[in-house]
Order: structure tokens, then C-alpha cells, then sequence
């Protein structure tokens, strides 16, 4: 017996039936959402795919479309919930019918619903998972560990340049007057790239030497926001070399990025007013400090200055009593000088006079007065003795009123009485 032919309109009509049969009614279908389109008419078409690591491709693939009379439900149900929004990379659960055309060869699913609950708990699910091997590596208190500089006024900005949050960073360091230098990275905020986009650019601004990072994106739901809960920006905060702050999303709103940050600011605006605020906030003490120098070294120039005049005071007051018990010491040397010259003088004269009696005593004019006569030879030799003299010597006697020439005849000593032996 031959096996049966089918044409394709045949296998095609059976597949339609079996897939009918199948599932008669809506069913529920989990999976992540790639390659989301909105159509101008209002449709939005998307694949929903069987989550896979990334870079590898989905196990399964299964197109879907939200018809636009469908699509006013669904938004009002998101909006209920306000934190999810259907993007790339989001996961879901929808509700839907199976379909296959089979003008087109295709099974497609037609969502009628989704359950924001399921997307949000994944989500959270993710979150803590991350958390958990972030903390076992330590890695969630490292960069807060790091010191903030001082003055911050090299900045690296990681965000969507020309976005609402870029303006906002922007805004607050041009406007507060200091000199901020700002290294941009212009990164995805948004969509599956988000997390490798903005990976990418805090490793690019660290590398510039910059003194802080700020990633920053503006506010959006959880979906919107979740790409800043990935593994991907959580490691590449985590061990930047430099502070990273982080302002992301609504005040509400806390990321894995916020949690291993070293500061994690409600608002883009807010990062930068920390920066501007720790800038002036320096300035303000290296003031305050440069004031308390002036007045210390004031405080204490006057103080010298005071005690340079006391000092002056007391060395005036001190020469002046110096150089009166000097002038008391001198008189009073001056007049024991005066006494003792005076009897010096006296003594002297005393003296003196004790030496003109005895020189006027030995005057041999005044023994010469008296009968006295002195002889001396030819040559001018005084005559002591008659041994001095020789017969026919020529003698000159000296006497009080003139001289006498005579020759010696003889010459005999005078006898002296006395014994003999």
C-alpha cells in the first residue's frame, strides 16, 4: 500500500486543526522578549524567546502580536502596576491563543494579557541572586571603601549624552562657578545593551584619571530600570579604581548599581550637587582656615609687638638705672680717686722735699762754703788719695770763691793711730 501524499494545503489545514485542538482556549506562556516592534497602526510585535546566557542563542523562539484592540487592556494593566514596561530582555508571562496561519507556514501567538507580578518577581529573583555572589565576593562594599577625594573636579559622566539626566549633571557643575572638568562616556540607559553599553563606559572614564564616575539615567519603570540591576554594571562599579556615584531612576528607586556604588544619589540632579557641594564645602573650610591663620598670626603679632615694647620699657628702665649706679660707682671712684691722689701727692711732695734736703745736704757747693776744697789732677781726675798723686802732678784745687793751680811735691799718707802688729 503507498503511503499517503498530503499537499500542502492538506498538512497545513491539519496542523491548523491539531494546533485548535490542542489549545482551544487562551493559554499562559513565559518567556524574554526580543526583538519588540510598535507598528504604526498600533500592533506590537515581538518574539518571545526561552531565556538563554547572554551572547548564546534562545533554545526556543516563539513570534507574537499584541493587536492594538488588545493593547488598551494590557497597557491599563501595566499602568496599574506602574514599574513594568514591555522591552527587550524583560521576562514575561502573557496570555495568549495559539495560532498558525497557514497562508504564511507560521505559528504565532496572539497575547491578549500579561501578568506584571510574574515580571517583577523574576526580577527580584535576579536581584537577590546577584546580590547573593556579589556579597560571597566581597564585592558589594568595594568601591565604597574607597576615599572620595577632597576636591572632585574631574568627573567622569557615564549616561545617555544629551539626555535629560546628562543636563541635569551638567546644569549643577557648570552653574556652581567651579573648575569641573567632565570626561563624558555616552552609553545605552536603555534596552538589552544597556548593561554592557554602560559597563563599557565606567571602564573607559576610569581609565582617563578622573577623580569620581557618575553614572546617571533618568526615571522610567522597573523594566525600564532593570538593566542597572544586571551583573554586568553591578561588576564594573564594583571594582572601578575610582569612587563611582550613582543617580538612577526616581528617588524610589534603588538598584544593584545604587547598593555596591560608593554613593547612591536619588537623583542625576543630586550627583552633581554632591560633587559642587563637597567642592565648596572645601573651599569653605580652606577659608575658614587661611581666616583663622590671619587672625592667629595677627593675635599673636600683636602680642610680640606688646611684648617687644614691655621688653623696650624695661631695657630703657634698666639702662637708666645702669647707668646711674654707674654714675653713682664713678663719682664715688672719682672722689676716692681725688682723696688718694691727694695724699699720693702729698706723700710725694713729702718725699721730694726728703730728697732736695739730701741732695742740697751732699751739694758739694755747699761743702765747698763751708772750708771744703775739691782737687783733681791735669787730667780732671778727682783726688781721693794721695796715692792718686806723684810728685810735680799738676793739681787744680776747687775752693768756694775760685780755683788754685799747684805741683805736688810729696805725697804722705796720713798716719793713723793705732797698733800694730
Amino acid at each position: 500500500m503507498q503511503d499517503r501524499t498530503w499537499s500542502v494545503a492538506e498538512l497545513a489545514g491539519d496542523i491548523t486543526r491539531l494546533v485548535g485542538a490542542a489549545f482551544p482556549g487562551e493559554v499562559w506562556v513565559r518567556g524574554q522578549i526580543r526583538s519588540l516592534s510598535r507598528h504604526r497602526s498600533g500592533h506590537v510585535y515581538l518574539d518571545l524567546a526561552e531565556p538563554a546566557p547572554d551572547g548564546q542563542p534562545p533554545q526556543a523562539l516563539l513570534g507574537v502580536v499584541l493587536f492594538a484592540d488588545d493593547k488598551a487592556q494590557v497597557n491599563a494593566t501595566l499602568k496599574q502596576i506602574g514599574a513594568v514596561r514591555m522591552a527587550d530582555g524583560i521576562e514575561v508571562r502573557i496570555r495568549c491563543r495559539v495560532r498558525f496561519f497557514a497562508r504564511q507556514g507560521r505559528l504565532q501567538l496572539r497575547m491578549t494579557a500579561i501578568d506584571p507580578a510574574y515580571t517583577l518577581g523574576r526580577l527580584a529573583e535576579d536581584r537577590e541572586r546577584l546580590l547573593t555572589v556579589l556579597r560571597s565576593e566581597g564585592l558589594v562594599d568595594r568601591n565604597r571603601a574607597l576615599v572620595m577625594p577632597r576636591v572632585p573636579l574631574r568627573v567622569g559622566v557615564v549616561t545617555s549624552v544629551g539626555s535629560a539626566a546628562w543636563h541635569d549633571v551638567l546644569h549643577e557643575l557648570e552653574s556652581s562657578g567651579h573648575g569641573f572638568h567632565v570626561v563624558a562616556a555616552d552609553a545605552r540607559t536603555q534596552g538589552p545593551a544597556t548593561g554592557r553599553s554602560v559597563a563599557a563606559g565606567i571602564r573607559a572614564v576610569s581609565e582617563r584619571g578622573v577623580d569620581v564616575v557618575v553614572v546617571v539615567r533618568g526615571g522610567g519603570s522597573r523594566t525600564d530600570l532593570s538593566p542597572f540591576d544586571g551583573e554586568a554594571i553591578a561588576r564594573a562599579v564594583a571594582l572601578a579604581p575610582v569612587p563611582v556615584l550613582t543617580g538612577i531612576g526616581h528617588e524610589v528607586d534603588s538598584s544593584v548599581a545604587d547598593l555596591v556604588a560608593h554613593t547612591a544619589c536619588k537623583t542625576p540632579t543630586a550627583c552633581g550637587s554632591l560633587l559642587v557641594t563637597r567642592v565648596r564645602d572645601h573651599m569653605a573650610a580652606t577659608d575658614a582656615t587661611w581666616d583663622a591663620i590671619r587672625r592667629r598670626a595677627s593675635h599673636r603679632l600683636d602680642v610680640a609687638e606688646e611684648q617687644l615694647r614691655a621688653a623696650a620699657r624695661r631695657t630703657a628702665r634698666a639702662t637708666q638705672v645702669a647707668v646711674e649706679a654707674h654714675d653713682r660707682r664713678l663719682a664715688a671712684a672719682t672722689d676716692r680717686l681725688a682723696v688718694r691722689s691727694s695724699a699720693l701727692l702729698d706723700s710725694a711732695a713729702g718725699r721730694v722735699e726728703t730728697a732736695a734736703v739730701r741732695v742740697r745736704a751732699h751739694d758739694p757747693a755747699v761743702a765747698l762754703a763751708r772750708g771744703w776744697s775739691i782737687t783733681r789732677d791735669g787730667s780732671g781726675n778727682l783726688v781721693r788719695s794721695v796715692a792718686d798723686v806723684a810728685t810735680g802732678d799738676r793739681l787744680v784745687t776747687l775752693l768756694a770763691d775760685g780755683t788754685v793751680t799747684s805741683r805736688a811735691e810729696r805725697a804722705e799718707p796720713t798716719r793713723r793711730d793705732g797698733n800694730d802688729d
